[in-house]
């Protein structure tokens, strides 16, 4: 099952919003073929497997490890249901990661291989494979929000930048390259307003395949440059200013002419309500949005209880400086127990770099 995890992480941009499903058959403790879902519209892992087989293999009596449940009929669907593809190959044994979560599908492919006496077992390595797809699993929860990572790099010492504001580059050219691939496959990236206007970014992926997510900038009083990347690129990548309802009207109208949406969100504090945000942004079915800063926001979110998935990447340096800022600013918990805390950590080295993903909700 480590193997078919390995597999389904290979899925990338191009499966869209299906999930990353990975399959190995096993007969007589040999691997006879291995798949993934590489493209939506394109053969599912289960396919991919069987027509890896080798010329007059044949899987019956065999063992498929696949990480989610396999599909059944379903309106729409532009490819076979993969449970019938396991039938027809005579399978003894079929281990599942993880029961499908769509409300129409689960469980069902289950109860039809049981039923044609098909030894199963599910639940192997689950939580992997629920992590693996957490965009996918929590769109099924049907909570309407969603799955929102917060990004940042940082030096050993937890610093952003420097005392200076200088902060070009934290991060070496790996790790900067794999934040492109991965703006490359979320629907949206956010900024706070302070970003934007320390750094001019153009929030867009560069020297990557894959689509430009829809740009966001958090911006309560409607305060960004007509003269901005972001704003002077709003014709060629979409641009969305999220504002408090009270912000300034001639500057939402400039940003609106310019070529900007405009999206007034109720205010909270000195700032906008970012729940009602997420909201908004969930009503749009955007499934994955990814955070870049800045602290303020970032604060916001993880005291709203907002944010599923940290992703730091860690530079060997130290950068000191009591004024030097922190990847989430605010007033921060009162009691080390407050704090939000991660359900499960991972890490890995990147380039020169060390990237620790931390998730903070199980789906």
């Amino acid at each position: 099952m480590a193997r078919a995890l390995a597999l389904a992480a290979r899925g990338d941009y191009r499966v869209g919003r299906n999930p990353r499903v990975g399959a190995v058959l096993v007969r007589e403790g040999r691997v006879l073929a291995e798949g993934f879902h590489a493209e939506s519209g394109g053969p599912h892992a289960e396919a991919a497997c069987f027509a890896a087989l080798p010329e007059g293999a044949s899987a019956a009596g065999g063992t498929l490890y696949v990480t989610l449940e396999p599909c059944g009929p379903f309106p729409g669907k532009r490819t076979p249901p993969c449970v019938e593809a396991v039938l027809s190959h005579q399978l003894a044994r079929v281990v599942v990661a993880s029961a499908d979560p769509h409300p129409a599908m689960g469980g069902e492919s289950l109860r039809r291989l049981r039923e044609a006496g098909v030894e199963l077992r599910v639940g192997v390595l689950e939580a992997a494979a629920r992590r693996l797809n957490g965009p996918f699993f929590k769109a099924q929860r049907g909570v309407g929000l969603p799955y929102l990572t917060a990004k940042w790099a940082m030096s050993l010492d937890g610093k952003i930048a420097c005392r200076t504001g200088h902060s070009q580059w934290i991060s070496g050219e790996a790790a900067r390259e794999e934040v492109h691939r991965l703006r490359g496959e979320v629907d949206a990236i956010a900024v706070g307003i302070g970003t934007a206007l320390a750094d001019d970014p153009r929030l867009t992926r560069r020297g990557v395949p894959g689509g430009d997510p829809l740009r966001i900038v958090c911006d309560s009083r409607a305060r960004l440059p007509l003269t901005s990347k972001l704003v002077q690129s709003a014709g060629e990548t979409p641009l969305l200013v999220a504002v408090r309802e009270d912000a300034p009207a001639a500057r939402c109208a400039a940003l609106r002419a310019a070529g900007a949406e405009v999206l007034a969100c109720p205010p909270a504090g000195d700032h906008l309500d970012v729940a009602a945000l997420l909201a908004a942004l969930g009503a749009r079915d955007l499934r994955q949005v990814l955070v870049e800063g800045g602290g303020g926001l970032l604060a916001s979110l993880f005291a709203a209880g907002l944010v599923d998935r940290v992703q730091c990447y860690l530079a060997g340096r130290i950068l000191g400086g009591a004024s030097a800022p922190t990847p989430v600013a605010g007033a921060g918990v009162e009691r080390v127990e407050l704090g939000a805390r991660a359900v499960h950590l991972e890490s890995r080295p990147v380039g020169e770099d060390v990237l620790i993903e931390a998730f903070l909700r199980a789906y």
